[in-house]
């Protein structure tokens, strides 16, 4: 439990002050709920010593409203202190996260870890927004000062009272354990809703017989210290006002000790999720001393490239040029590294060994923004922003004009479909685009890549999941966005590839070919097979 707390402190930043505070008015309310029990034990007092004056009633009434008022009045603002280290500590190591993503390569942004960052900004972080650390230390102050007027009212008592709260806290100290194992396990578990069922169902039967065994010797501590103090009491070892005390008592020190012994487990729980937050300073991260280089020539030459994802080899020695203002077809089994190679030219991720260079200078001399500034891609898959149509368009070049945008939808073929719309261009579309077909999302990515008119040009598979109707304008679009551009593409359309200036056929992480069409289809191999497919796709008919 201390290195819990030292783990909350050391993450708190610049919300430790706050913390500190709150943790010295949650003391001074936990003192000011002991003057309930000193203004009872007067009442008690008085009325078994048979006083009836008005002295004693108005003592207790001072000291139930100092302990009414007072408490509210440090409770709120130690709650408050706490709120706002609780958020701005959540709130911080967001933008942390955030800057830090700001230079992890873009290969790092699939699916799975996109997820994993994103189930720690929400889900984990956000556990820590609802910090329960002022709140144990109070429920720790109080229990103390309550086992201490225990001791006072008898030693008899005492004893039983410890050793309840001894038991207590070993069932607290298993439970917790088991907590923090099953939390470990369920955060990192995939977030689909069946899971998160089966999960929630398990760490409920788990913990259930350690709620109910908590509750137990709780319940049998408190009878405990009754029967005590009514035996203590009948053999003239207690005076009455003790023994009636400590009735009392019972109930207040068991009530406070098992919301401390819940908070106990929270904390733990807290612990294990700045655990899970902190992982996210060990994502991979980019060196970013590079320069602003903007080279006259935007030929890119790979050097005996070799690049491995998570220890499995992708590409294996690979060199080859590609010429300025040329255009190269990459083609290739599924999984062959085709993928892989343009997004090294983008720098998405760094070569194991060799060296990639656009226009003489090798990718990691440049700085990640300048290097963008040379490169526009066009996915297969499009990610579109919940935004309107014209400021997605705009996302590659923010100070872009109306005009500019529209003649750039125009370009792109989807200047018709977008004045179809009810606002136009202002029409906000769905995050992701899904009010928009595949055909429509692509000439849109195509029209953001016209905008911002990049040398070099990067398309992986931009035409594989367009329907037959917009194929036609989806490559017209595209023709119009390489004009005297580098051109890298992946594709799978025999009539998208044979007009290519170079052919470069990848397998198992190697070029294996490599020349135009009319080289390539005489030659036996991989070309050869996949033209072949292609005709026999095209005159395949429906008998």
């Amino acid at each position: 439990m201390i290195e819990a707390f030292r783990k909350i402190w050391r993450f708190a930043g610049n919300e430790t002050k706050n913390i500190n505070r709150s943790v010295a008015v949650s003391f001074l309310n936990a003192l000011l709920q002991m003057t309930q029990v000193g203004a009872i034990y007067c009442v008690v007092r008085a009325l078994t010593g048979g006083e009836r004056s008005g002295r004693i009633a108005l003592i207790a009434l001072a000291l139930e409203l100092i302990s009414i008022f007072g408490g509210a009045v440090a409770s709120g603002f130690s709650k408050m202190l706490q709120t706002h280290a609780g958020y701005f500590i959540a709130a911080d190591r967001r933008v942390v996260i955030a800057d830090r993503l700001k230079s992890v390569p873009m290969g790092f942004f699939n699916a799975n870890s996109l997820g994993q960052v994103a189930g720690v900004c929400t889900t984990v972080v956000g556990g820590i927004e609802g910090m329960v650390l002022v709140n144990i230390l109070s429920g720790l102050i109080t229990t103390a000062v309550f086992a201490v007027m225990i001791l006072f009212f008898d030693w008899h008592i005492g004893l039983i009272a410890i050793a309840g709260i001894a038991l207590y806290f070993a069932v607290v100290s298993a439970m917790e354990r088991k907590s923090v194992a099953i939390a470990e396990g369920t955060q990192r578990s995939q977030t689909a809703l069946e899971n998160s069922r089966a999960d929630n169902l398990e760490v409920e039967q788990i913990l259930t017989p350690y709620t109910a065994a908590q509750e137990a010797v709780l319940q049998i501590a408190g009878v405990a210290m009754m029967l005590a103090a009514i035996l203590l009491w009948r053999n003239g070892a207690m005076t009455l006002p003790n023994a009636l005390m400590t009735l009392i008592v019972s109930f207040m020190v068991f009530s406070q000790i098992k919301l401390f012994g819940m908070g106990v487990s929270m904390l733990r729980m807290t612990a294990a999720s700045i655990d899970r937050a902190v992982e996210t300073e060990d994502m991979p991260r980019l060196d970013e001393k590079g320069r602003a280089i903007s080279p006259e020539k935007h030929d890119i030459v790979f050097d005996h490239v070799s690049f491995s994802y998570k220890k499995k080899p992708i590409l294996k020695d690979v060199s080859v040029t590609l010429r300025d203002r040329s255009t190269t077809a990459i083609v290739g089994p599924s999984g062959s590294g085709k993928t892989t190679f343009c997004n090294l030219i983008a720098r998405f991720w760094d070569v194991d060994r060799g060296s990639i260079r656009i226009g003489g200078s090798d990718v990691r001399d440049y700085t990640l923004e300048s290097l963008m500034d040379q490169t526009s891609i066009v996915f297969q898959n499009v990610y579109l922003f919940a935004d309107t149509i014209e400021n997605n368009i705009k996302f590659g070049c923010p100070n872009a004009t109306h005009a500019q945008v529209v003649e750039a939808a125009k370009k792109a073929c989807c200047d018709d479909f977008i004045e179809s719309l009810p606002k136009g261009y202002e029409t906000v579309i769905g995050e992701g685009g899904a009010s928009l077909s595949g055909g429509e999302k692509q000439r849109i990515s195509i029209a953001r890549a016209m905008l911002k008119d990049a040398p070099i040009v990067i398309l992986d598979e931009a035409a594989a999941n367009v329907d037959p109707e917009n194929e036609d304008r989806l490559q017209r679009a595209i023709e119009a966005l390489t004009g005297g551009k580098t051109i890298i593409m992946i594709a799978h359309r025999l009539k998208t590839v044979k007009n290519a200036d170079q052919i470069l056929v990848i397998d198992h992480g190697e070029i294996v070919q490599q020349g135009r069409h009319e080289t390539l289809i005489n030659q036996k191999g991989i070309y050869a097979d996949f033209v072949g497919s292609k005709r026999e796709t095209v005159d395949w008919k429906l008998k």
